[in-house]
């Protein structure tokens, strides 16, 4: 299994997202050669990280031998009082590195070398907030799993499409209520300590924290996802980055249902302070999937 390395890549400050739709005419194959030059020798990248998905149809369309299975399209997520929006388009690549200006250039030349494919839909810039913080404070990734075993969480195992990943990618913004509560009342909505990441214990925890709606187990096992999430906006309107990796689609949508409240009308605590302003979901390939796409047949 060979997964994307920049998934793993942990230590870059500055982020980059851009979500791209197909050029008229433009087949998913081309597309996804496109996306695959990024990652090349060829690349026209220098000093930077780079990850690329496709919508999971179009990935299937265009290597229908490396699907990923049960992978889809983003669907609205709703209950009776909160929405997570569906905002799919077919492709996403992200740039990471250690200085603004690198990922800057980076970016322009990721839209240079697609603009015969694909057009830019939306473009986020970000950032990691000290060091391993979101901007609620609280440490985020506690739950991630140690370097060792990342890519058997974020990847799948085994199969014909081994080391692809199911990414949910959304954009949130913060709230300014969130500000207003106490430390232990922020502690009660994420269900850990501010200070060290320690989570409540069970009689402290209420049934509605972030950690109790997202921790999330099946026959006695915790379905692990894997989170690289970061930062956006400035003083006046920011918010968080969700950028999950997952072996397969089944445990994200698990988790949103129950971050709004399905099925047993318990919603996350954290949803009354941030709101989802984008979904989607994208297949990130292997490694070989995407270089076998450029090698002489």
């Amino acid at each position: 299994m060979d997964p994307q390395p920049g998934i793993f890549a942990i230590g870059n400050a500055e982020h980059c997202y851009i979500e791209l739709d197909r050029q008229p005419g433009i087949d998913p194959l081309a597309l996804a050669k496109a996306l695959a030059r990024l990652l090349s020798k060829d690349s026209p990248l220098t000093a930077t990280s780079c990850v690329v998905g496709l919508r999971p149809e179009l990935w299937a369309e265009a290597v229908p031998a490396a699907a990923h299975p049960g992978a889809r399209s983003f669907s609205e997520v709703t209950s009776a009082d909160f929405t997570m929006p569906a905002t799919q388009h077919d492709a996403w690549v992200w740039v990471a590195g250690s200085r603004r200006d690198a990922v800057f250039e980076s970016a322009l030349r990721v839209m240079d070398a697609l603009a015969p494919v694909a057009s830019p839909a939306t473009e986020l810039t970000a950032w990691s907030h000290l060091l391993n913080r979101d901007l609620t404070g609280f440490i985020d990734g506690t739950e991630n799993p140690d370097v060792a075993s990342a890519p058997r969480v974020a990847g799948l195992p085994e199969g014909p499409a081994a080391g692809s990943s199911v990414l949910l990618f959304q954009k949130w913004v913060h709230s300014a209520s969130w500000r207003t509560l106490s430390v232990h009342e922020q502690e009660l909505a994420i269900g850990r300590r501010k200070s060290d990441s320690e989570e409540l214990s069970e009689p402290e925890m209420p049934a509605d924290s972030h950690v109790s709606r997202n921790v999330v187990e099946e026959e006695g096992e915790e379905l692990k996802i894997y989170r690289r999430n970061t930062a956006w906006g400035g003083p006046t309107e920011h918010g968080t980055v969700f950028v999950g990796f997952s072996a397969d689609l089944h445990r994200l949508q698990v988790m949103l249902e129950r971050m709004v409240g399905l099925p047993d009308g318990i919603r996350d605590a954290l949803t009354r302070h941030t709101v989802a302003l984008s979904g989607a979901y994208y297949v990130v390939p292997s490694l070989g999937s995407l270089s076998g796409l450029l090698e002489p047949q």
